[in-house]
Order: C-alpha cells, then sequence, then structure tokens
C-alpha cells in the first residue's frame, strides 16, 4: 500500500513529504492508521545528528492510531482497536521485564537502532530503496507498521491527541514523578525544562502531593501554562537560580530536582539546586558522546542521589491505561498541554515553532 510520510533524508536538512510503498505486516506486527503524532524534541535529535540514526528515516515515535490489519501471531490487539504507541517495545519475559523494568529490556536494542524491525528488514520503500522506521515506530506517516508490543489498547473515549501524548511525553514525565522515584506528599519539587517533558513532570508532581513546585525555564512565555499546570513559581534560566531555589525552600535547596533538558551544563546545574540528602532526577536525553560533570565529591559529602529516568521507569500496558484513567477523572488535565496542531505537511514549521519555545506539545493529526 502507499502511504504519505515525513521523510528525514539528512542531518541538517528539513523534513521532506513523500509518498511511500508499505508492505502489510508479518509475524507479531500490526498496520497502524495514525491519527495523532506528537511533535517531540527527540525526533528533532535526528535532524541535528546529536542522535545518530540510519537515513533515510520516517521520525515520529509518540502516537496514537486504529488496528487497521493485523499479522499472524497477533493477539494482544484486532482490527479496529484503538491504541496508543510505545516506543520502546520488550519482550515481557527476560530479567528487565519480569522485574517491572521493560523499559530497559534489551530484546529491542538492537533492530531499532538499525531502524528495523526484528526480523532485519524494513517495510518503507521510496522508488525501491528501504526507508528505516524510528524507534519501531515512525507515526510521521498516515499508516505504519509496529511491532505488536507496541501497542497498547486503550478502552473508552479518549482524544487522539492526549492519547499520542501518554505515549511518550506524558508516560515519560509523569512517569519519572510517581515511578521512577515514587514522590512523596508534600516534597518540594524543582523541574529544569518547560516543554512537553517537564510539563508532564510538573502534573505528576502535583498528582503525587508535592508540596512547592519550582520550574526553570529560559523561555519566559512559559511561566503562565507552567503555572496553570500547577507550578508554584517559575524562574528565568540563569546563574542565579540554584540560590532563588534554595530562597524559595528554607535555604536548603529541592528535595527532588528533575532535569528535562538534556544538556550537560543543566544537569550541572540542577544538581547544585538539590538540598542535602536530595535527589536529581536526569529525565532529557543528552546528546550522544556528550558528557556531564557531577563532582564525586559532592555528591558524597552531600549524599545526593542521582538517577536516570528513562520512559518514565514505565510499564506501558499498566501506565497507558492509568494515567487516561487520571486524565479522564482530571487528575491529569493533559489538554492543557496542547498548544497547536497541524498537518503532515506543516512538520518543518511544528519544529520552528518548538525550537522557538511556542509550544508546550504541538500534535500533528491526520
Amino acid at each position: 500500500m502507499k502511504t504519505r510520510a515525513a521523510v528525514l533524508f539528512e542531518t541538517g536538512q528539513p523534513f521532506a513529504i513523500e509518498t511511500l510503498e508499505l508492505e502489510p505486516p508479518r509475524a507479531r506486527e500490526v498496520l497502524v492508521r495514525v491519527q495523532a503524532a506528537g511533535v517531540c524534541h527527540s525526533d528533532w535529535h535526528l535532524a541535528t545528528g546529536d542522535t545518530k540514526h540510519p537515513l533515510p528515516v520516517v521520525p515520529g515515535h509518540e502516537g496514537s492510531g486504529v488496528v487497521e490489519a493485523v499479522g499472524s501471531e497477533v493477539s494482544a490487539v484486532k482490527p479496529g482497536d484503538f491504541v496508543a504507541l510505545n516506543w520502546a517495545p520488550y519482550c515481557g519475559s527476560c530479567f528487565y521485564c519480569t522485574h517491572g523494568r521493560p523499559a530497559l529490556c534489551e530484546s529491542y536494542v538492537e533492530p531499532i537502532w538499525k531502524g528495523l524491525q526484528m526480523d532485519g528488514s524494513t517495510r518503507w520503500t521510496l522508488r525501491g530503496k528501504p526507508v528505516h522506521h524510528y524507534c519501531a515506530l515512525s507515526c510521521f506517516s498516515e499508516y505504519a507498521v509496529v511491532p505488536e508490543a507496541s501497542c497498547v489498547k486503550l478502552e473508552g473515549s479518549i482524544d487522539p491527541r492526549i492519547a499520542a501524548l501518554i505515549g511518550c511525553a506524558v508516560t515519560t514525565g509523569v512517569g519519572a514523578a510517581v515511578n521512577t522515584v515514587a514522590l512523596p506528599a508534600g516534597a518540594s519539587v524543582a523541574v529544569f525544562g518547560a516543554g512537553g517533558v517537564g510539563s508532564c513532570i510538573v502534573l505528576g508532581a502535583k498528582a503525587a502531593g508535592a508540596g512547592t513546585v519550582l520550574v526553570v525555564d529560559r523561555a519566559p512565555e512559559k511561566a503562565a501554562l507552567a503555572q496553570a499546570l500547577g507550578a508554584d513559581e517559575v524562574l528565568e534560566a540563569g546563574a542565579g537560580v540554584p540560590a532563588q531555589i534554595r530562597q524559595l525552600t528554607g535555604g536548603r535547596g529541592a528535595d527532588y530536582v528533575f532535569e528535562a533538558v538534556g544538556r550537560p551544563e543543566v544537569q550541572e546545574q540542577a544538581l547544585r539546586c538539590a538540598r542535602p540528602g536530595g535527589t536529581v532526577v536526569l529525565v532529557g536525553l543528552s546528546p550522544m558522546g556528550s558528557a556531564t560533570n557531577l563532582p564525586g565529591a559532592v555528591i558524597t559529602r552531600r549524599e545526593l542521589t542521582v538517577t536516570g529516568s528513562y520512559y518514565g521507569t514505565c510499564e506501558p500496558r499498566r501506565d497507558f491505561v492509568r494515567f487516561a484513567e487520571w486524565h479522564r477523572s482530571g487528575k491529569l488535565p493533559l489538554e492543557k498541554l496542547i498548544t497547536r496542531t497541524y498537518k503532515l505537511e506543516e512538520i518543518n514549521a511544528a519544529y520552528a515553532d518548538l525550537l522557538a519555545g511556542k509550544l508546550a506539545r504541538g500534535v500533528v493529526v491526520f
């Protein structure tokens, strides 16, 4: 079948809209008609080369849609099911999967980073030549063939745009607060970065009953949204932020500091904002090959905990459903995250808006 998709041919170049040939799903694969796809900074890392990946590639890893067809051996979903898409498919039987850490499953890692499906091939071609998948999903397309393990069925009525966000930003941000560190009620929190993931960390902190929630961002125009989501104060990024955070937290520093930017210098500043005995959670993805100076002497003497949070330490089949229910109940007002929607043809404009700091989350709708 044919499908229109955004394709990245070279780093440093804009996305191109092309009509690709898409093969039917094979064993344990699912054909999804994409309804919505989030505009996430992680896809932009492909365009800049900060994330090394085979090209050409169809980006997009935050999506939702309707199952159109299934390959052999598929039992989790059927045609007509509405699904949110999980960009970290997992086997369900390895050490990590059986110990509640499926995001760390290694079964799909090698083919995913090669831009392939599990059998070592792609389902896309353009003029007879293969086009790579991204995170096994490639949601910036009208249709996509994905692993069965990437599909999480959602029951009941939910906006496809919201379901798409649950597939990445919501689970990454809310999960960092409620899964990775199981944020205790009353804790003081500082969040660096007020984009999609940072905003979801704020929502997760409020859902967990956090006390003071402080947000740091370089774009002052994001203050209104951060406060609407529950932030008590929004600080403009700069050298004086650690002193401001200490002043706002009784002179100690925050109990929990979340870094959702993925820049080494921001991670280093985040460490200086945690109180003695506090926890720093690195959520943002740094460029491959970068290094962060987190001084061991400071960590030891102040008994700081530094931890990573990958995909919100999630179990997708549990957390996607849970966060959808929290949204329906009003506990997670995810509609506030959606700044603007775009057509597929507007994908480059969407990323220009993202880079200009105009979006909490933009969504491509089909």
